[in-house]
């Protein structure tokens, strides 16, 4: 191809873009065509210089790390067409074709957008208005299939063009433009190993055109698989005995039972978050006899393995097999896993390769119980999950139709330790202090606990927002950020099973747990002759019992997890000062106060850190005091109520109240990075308390 000063064009700059991300919008929410981050479109445009008062033709195109179905104008690279395509004329070759990303920067238009993708050649070499290249699983099971050439021709006739495998970049820009100007018929391609691509002279053309493709691919795979189905045969072999999917109930506590090891040996090399997927479409793959086989062959679309790395660990034991069994013997295949990872490394990385990002693996499947998805944060996590569902897809059209024939191992290496990407990840924001860890804070939906959780999410924890009051955990959950930041859950810690529960939907939202906050609490203020057993058995119900119960099932987690982790008490002031008219409640901090040191004891050789945190008269926001405890306290102390914060104050040493997030400021010093050799402490955060000081 030579460089042209001329292109189809829409009219305006201002219509294109408008069209552009109402196209984008559309087509990056519908999981048929694309998935999350997949895809780019593009538009190009007229629009006046500011400099020059000429009419200049530009190019809206999606940035690099952008979500189609998300898009805004901001998310667009924009581009001047003449430079763009004046490249063409200095382009060096294919063994240096990434030198030509760094020059996009010197073809951007003002300021100029968000930065170029590696897939910009692609739009603006091809000589059409409206540019969509997309990751539609049926498109990918046709460029994956081995026959895949003589299948576009199959299906589509001469409307659609193959383009054999290549690497994103500039060569292959410079290849679809070249098939497009041969085939003035065609309204798109299957580009070979990856996905699809189409254009239009205005933005409905592209986009019907790109659904068009999707629409027919999925129909010539529907047909083939409907006549497997009638012979009796399926694209992934037949059901394996006793590897079907056990029962909802039991599957959910298996693979919470086995989440915590699984996030463990995922993390050997860099702390990882999680995600599980027990939809029907994974329950059917890992109950087929071929899933080892197929599996092994790992996935193509490099959007695909960029996130689930070239292949998952696949569990080759029954669905009916012991957590126990299981556990053993994923501990066996990991380190397979590690080696075989390494060994595609070391055949495959020459002297100009980043080092090795980690052997784990970012995908686990367990036949009878799901997938385990794994990334740096919850997102990634489940975003991985997702890619793994589209890899499934087209491993199963692209058997329906022909043999599947992903991309070879060398090109996988290429694109996976690309420089490029190595650049891009080198670029991405430090990571907040508490990032990849999970938070489990009890009575977090409201007070001090909500406090607590808002402080850890903002540091960058997952948080589990435990409550008796599922409404208001909820809430919290909501307001912190939805499932990617937090989930809720309802139970009262006196209970054993639904303490379980929580550290269940811990492992089950987020692949286990490190840091516990037993915030969860309640105070009864009479003298000790009116305190009944009732009073006292509650109290210690609730504090006493309920850490206890909540600290166990924890660590239990922990220590398979094999990660550390912190415990938190939030015991009180009243842990060490003797006042009246305070038996149950004082008694029972006590307690929590000696369970620090306890546990902190026990531990410690599990990298288990276990302090306290003594608050006094945290008033303002504090659910105890809103239930009761305020007025009681105020008529002990002969002050009006909404006085009694200031009371507290003026009798401590600093004078300054005590709000919800001072406690949760304690909270995070104590399980940041800063104080990471700091284990059973018992903290006052009191503003000065002289009879409470630690003795």
């Amino acid at each position: 191809m030579t460089a042209t000063t001329s292109t189809t064009v829409s009219t305006t700059g201002t219509a294109a873009v408008a069209d552009l991300v109402a196209r984008s919008n559309r087509l990056g929410s519908d999981p048929r065509v694309t998935n999350y981050a997949g895809g780019n479109t593009s538009a190009k445009g007229t629009e006046t210089d500011p400099v020059t008062g000429d009419p200049v033709e530009l190019m809206w195109v999606k940035g690099s790390g952008g979500d189609l179905g998300t898009l805004t104008e901001k998310n667009l690279a924009v581009l001047r067409l003449d430079r763009l395509r004046a490249m063409v004329g200095v382009y060096p070759g294919v063994d240096r074709e990434d030198e030509m990303v760094a020059a996009f920067d010197f073809c951007l238009h003002g300021k100029g957008g968000a930065a170029p993708s590696i897939d910009t050649a692609m739009h603006g070499l091809v000589d059409a208005a409206h540019v969509d290249h997309l990751h539609p699983d049926s498109g990918i099971a046709v460029a994956t299939a081995a026959d895949g050439e003589a299948l576009t021709a199959e299906i589509f006739g001469d409307d659609v063009v193959w383009v054999p495998w290549r690497r994103p970049g500039f060569q292959l820009g410079l290849d679809i433009a070249a098939i497009k100007e041969a085939n003035p018929q065609a309204v798109g391609c299957i580009l070979g190993g990856h996905g699809i691509t189409a254009w239009g002279a205005t933005s409905a053309e592209a986009e019907a055109r790109s659904l068009d493709i999707i629409r027919r691919a999925e129909q010539f795979i529907e047909g083939r698989t409907a006549s497997l189905a009638e012979q009796g045969e399926h694209p992934f072999g037949a059901q394996r005995p006793g590897f079907g999917a056990l029962v909802a109930a039991e599957r959910r506590a298996k693979a919470a039972a086995l989440a915590p090891t699984i996030r463990g040996l995922a993390s050997t090399d860099a702390p990882q978050l999680g995600h599980f997927t027990d939809s029907d479409v994974v329950l059917d793959f890992l109950a087929r006899e071929r899933l080892a086989e197929l599996a092994a062959l790992g996935t193509s679309c490099p959007d695909h393995f960029l996130r689930t790395k070239v292949k998952p660990l696949v569990v080759d034991l029954p669905a009916d097999a012991s957590v126990e069994d299981t556990v053993a013997r994923l501990r066996e295949l990991h380190a397979e896993y590690r080696e075989d990872y390494q060994g595609y490394y070391d055949r495959n990385a020459d002297t100009d390769s980043p080092a090795i990002r980690g052997a784990d693996p970012a995908i686990v499947l367990v036949p009878g119980v799901g997938m385990f998805s794994f990334g740096k944060n919850k997102q990634t996590a489940r975003v991985a999950g997702e890619f793994y569902v589209n890899a499934i897809n087209v491993m199963r059209g692209a058997e329906a139709i022909s043999t599947y024939a992903p991309i070879d191992e060398a090109e996988k290496f290429r694109i996976e330790y690309w420089a490029l990407e190595e650049a891009k990840l080198q670029r991405m924001p430090k990571p907040k202090a508490l990032a990849t860890r999970v938070a489990l804070v009890t009575g977090a939906g409201s007070g001090i606990g909500r406090a607590i959780a808002e402080r850890l999410a903002a540091e960058g924890a997952c948080v589990v927002v435990a409550d008796r009051n599922l409404e208001g955990a909820q809430e919290v959950a909501a307001e912190l950020g939805g499932p990617d930041v937090a989930v809720a859950v309802g139970g009262d810690v006196t209970s054993s099973s639904d303490v379980a529960a929580m550290v269940d939907a811990a492992a089950l939202a987020f692949g286990g747990v490190d840091l516990v906050v037993n915030n969860a609490g309640l105070s009864i203020s009479k003298p000790l002759l009116e305190t009944t057993e009732a009073d006292w058995d509650l109290q210690h119900d609730v504090m006493a019992k309920g850490s206890f119960l909540v600290a166990r099932e924890s660590a239990r987690v922990m220590i398979d997890q094999a990660m550390g982790g912190d415990i938190v008490y939030i015991a009180s002031k009243n842990a060490l000062f003797a006042g009246p008219n305070n038996i149950a409640y004082s008694a029972t901090k006590a307690d929590q106060a000696h369970q620090v040191r306890l546990l902190a004891a026990e531990l410690g050789g599990h990298q288990i850190r276990v302090n306290g945190i003594n608050p006094d008269g945290v008033v303002r926001g504090s659910g105890i005091f809103a239930g009761g405890w305020g007025a009681k306290r105020a008529a002990v102390y002969g002050v009006p109520e909404d006085e009694l914060g200031a009371y507290y104050a003026q009798r401590t040493l600093l004078k300054r109240e005590v709000l919800p997030e001072h406690v949760a400021a304690a909270v995070f010093a104590l399980t940041g990075p800063d104080l990471a050799q700091t284990t059973g402490l018992n903290v006052p955060v009191d503003s000065g308390v002289a009879a409470a000081f630690l003795r």
